[in-house]
Order: C-alpha cells, then sequence, then structure tokens
C-alpha cells in the first residue's frame, strides 16, 4: 500500500508540469535532481482533461522501479492529488501548485482575487482554445528564469480547448495524508513573483497551505514553469 512508503531514500522521482506549458519547464529541476543521483521522469501531459493527464502520470509511474516522489506544479498539483493514491507514490510535493480537498474545483481556488491583485492573463478563445497573454507571460507566469527562457515558453505554449480549461476540474479523492505531502510556496521576500504565481492568488495559497508541510523557493533557483 502507498502509505507503507516512506519519502526517505526514495531515489525515483516523477515530476508533472502545469497549464500551457509542457515538461520542458522542468529542465533546470531535472538536471539538479539527476546531479544529485535521482532517477527523473518528466511527465508529458495532454491537458485535454485531467482523467487523461492523471492516466498518463500513471502509466509514468507504473514503469519506475520502485517507490516514488510525486512533484508537481501550478494545474499538476490537481494530478498529482488524483494520481498520489498510486501504491508506488512515497510523497507528494507541491510547488507553487493547486492542493485541491476532495470534491473542491480549482474554479473556486483561483476565484474572487483581491482588487488590485494579478490574475492569469488569459486570452479569448481563439478558434476553440485559449492562451495566455505572451506581452504578460513573463511576470505572470515565468519570473523565475531569464527573458530569453520566458519569452522561448510564451512562444511555444500548449493550446487549451476553451471547453477544457485547466480551472474548471474538479479533484475526485484526497491523497492520504501519511504521505507525507510537502509544499513550497513562492517565498515572499523574493524580488520577483514566484512562477505561477498569477494562477494561484495569495489568499489560495494560505488557504491550501495547511493541507500539507510548507517550504519557501526563492528566486534564482531552477523553476518549474
Amino acid at each position: 500500500m502507498a502509505q507503507s512508503n516512506t519519502a526517505a531514500n526514495v531515489k525515483n522521482v516523477v515530476l508533472v508540469h502545469g497549464g500551457f506549458v509542457d515538461g520542458s519547464g522542468w529542465e533546470g529541476v531535472y538536471k539538479a535532481l539527476k546531479k544529485e543521483g535521482y532517477n527523473v521522469t518528466v511527465v508529458q501531459n495532454p491537458t485535454n482533461s485531467l482523467a487523461d493527464d492523471v492516466a498518463v502520470t500513471k502509466r509514468t509511474l507504473a514503469a519506475q522501479d520502485g517507490p516514488v516522489i510525486l512533484v508537481g506544479h501550478s494545474y499538476g498539483g490537481v494530478v498529482i492529488t488524483e494520481a498520489g493514491n498510486d501504491p508506488k507514490v512515497a510523497g507528494l510535493v507541491y510547488v507553487a501548485a493547486f492542493a485541491p480537498d476532495k470534491g473542491e474545483s480549482v474554479s473556486a481556488l483561483i476565484k474572487d482575487p483581491q482588487p488590485g491583485a494579478p490574475v492569469p492573463p488569459i486570452l479569448p478563445p481563439r478558434d476553440g482554445y485559449l492562451f495566455l497573454d505572451k506581452a504578460k507571460f513573463s511576470a505572470s507566469f515565468a519570473a523565475d528564469v531569464s527573458e530569453e527562457a520566458a519569452a522561448f515558453m510564451a512562444d511555444s505554449q500548449v493550446p487549451h480547448p476553451e471547453t477544457w480549461p485547466p480551472f474548471p476540474c474538479r479533484a475526485g479523492t484526497r491523497t492520504p495524508r501519511s504521505l507525507g505531502e510537502r509544499a513550497f510556496l513562492p517565498d515572499a521576500r523574493a524580488p520577483s513573483p514566484g512562477p505561477g504565481s498569477c494562477a494561484i492568488r495569495s489568499s489560495a495559497r494560505q488557504e491550501m497551505a495547511p493541507r500539507t508541510t510548507p517550504g519557501s523557493c526563492r528566486a534564482g533557483a531552477p523553476a518549474p514553469q
């Protein structure tokens, strides 16, 4: 059973990306973990539906040769919450990610932002698909990486169907807290917003933080997008 696994000495790490980007945003984290001797796999979610993304993540877990630390960023937090009941999962790590409770919609976690608070710069649908405003992409979604890297991600966005953006989905289950969940949130002392900070309003981060063991990430560290 998953609860019998321990996060200590686990050498397999699976990384799950957020919305509007693909797994290449994990490159800096991938390289750092590989340098430390971990076996690292990056999931490439189709982002057509939550069910599809969970299925792809579980197939990746099935290919691992032992217990796994499952890591999600932004919308990827919803995916790892659903996939986290897999027997191979020894622990969950939420990096500036949604950590929904059972039945909780992501749309509820981003609605009603405080006046003046940054919001995801989602453009009106184009031919049935959603994109982020390229001019605002770096500041809202990739503040911790170089301008060159942010520009590349803005120009290589993964479109989301208008009928299924990454926000109205629901987490149907909640992984047992005994798995050793840990959240790494953007550090308020950092000189710039953390990655994906506009996608998750600050009050929502504060609401979700008690559900995990909090940590922080600073600008300048290899950050997922």
